[in-house]
């Protein structure tokens, strides 16, 4: 099966309103009506009405960074899943690991935003990576099984198939080291396996794995032509147009 090639931007805590709508803007008219690379992007929730409005009637589909596991209540400071939807968000990244590390985010909470969003009809890019410590302990394998399999507990095949999952290595997450491209897909072909065993063959093979570790448009052509790597779900590299757009051209080109 050809899964179509994912290439998402996620801008962090970057770029005013203004900023970003100029930055969504920029990609849209470079964009044009290109087809073979599904484009997110991911702006600041302060952002993501504006940005919404500058990509309407594009390619490019509009994602957060985050979001709470309840509809509504008092949770100050939090944004829903129906809040997200209300703005025509169709995705929404989960588990990234600075909301594990810095915010103390659990597997089980992720399951819970994780089941949230495929409620709200919102497409999740799970996030699951090991450290740096992880790695040279050999645990890498049993890091990622864990978040992974914890992450899609109470998922049905059905919707299991809509996940897109992003490996991100947090060692190489705004650091400039990347994993090498035989680490890479050695990590995306094992969750390719385990989601095999939890959900079948048919559902593991349309389900989209990004790398998610400093991809840039000079190794990007490398990782992109692997078997099991999706994609990207791109951090620095996204906040200036020229560099994102050559993301979409290096996934394009191994389509």
């Amino acid at each position: 099966m050809t899964r179509k090639k994912l290439i998402a931007g996620n801008w962090k805590m970057n770029k005013t309103a203004t900023d970003a709508v100029a930055l969504a803007h920029d990609i849209v008219v470079a964009l044009g009506s290109q087809q073979e690379v599904e484009v997110v992007v991911c702006p600041p929730f302060t952002s993501l009405e504006g940005v919404g409005k500058a990509i309407e009637g594009s390619v490019v589909k509009l994602g957060a960074q985050n979001m709470h596991f309840e509809a509504s209540g008092a949770f100050t400071g939090e944004i829903s899943a129906p809040m997200l939807r209300a703005l025509f968000a169709t995705h929404v990244i989960l588990g990234h690991s600075e909301r594990r590390t810095l915010f103390g985010e659990s597997d089980e909470l992720v399951n819970k935003k994780v089941l949230a969003a495929l409620r709200n009809q919102l497409r999740p890019i799970v996030c699951v990576g090991e450290s740096l410590a992880e790695r040279e302990a050999g645990s890498t394998l049993k890091v990622i099984q864990t978040q992974t399999e914890r992450a899609l507990e109470g998922v049905s095949k059905e919707l299991a198939a809509g996940i897109v999952i992003a490996y991100e290595p947090v060692w190489a997450i705004g650091t400039g080291k990347v994993a090498t491209t035989e680490q890479a897909q050695e990590v995306h072909g094992f969750i390719r396996g385990l989601l095999t065993k939890l959900m079948g063959e048919g559902v593991s093979q349309r389900v989209r794995i990004l790398y998610g570790g400093s991809m840039k448009p000079a190794n990007a052509p490398e990782l992109l032509a692997q078997k099991d790597i999706d994609g990207g779900l791109i951090g620095g590299a996204s906040l200036e147009a020229r560099s994102f757009l050559e993301l979409v051209k290096a996934a394009a080109s191994v389509c």
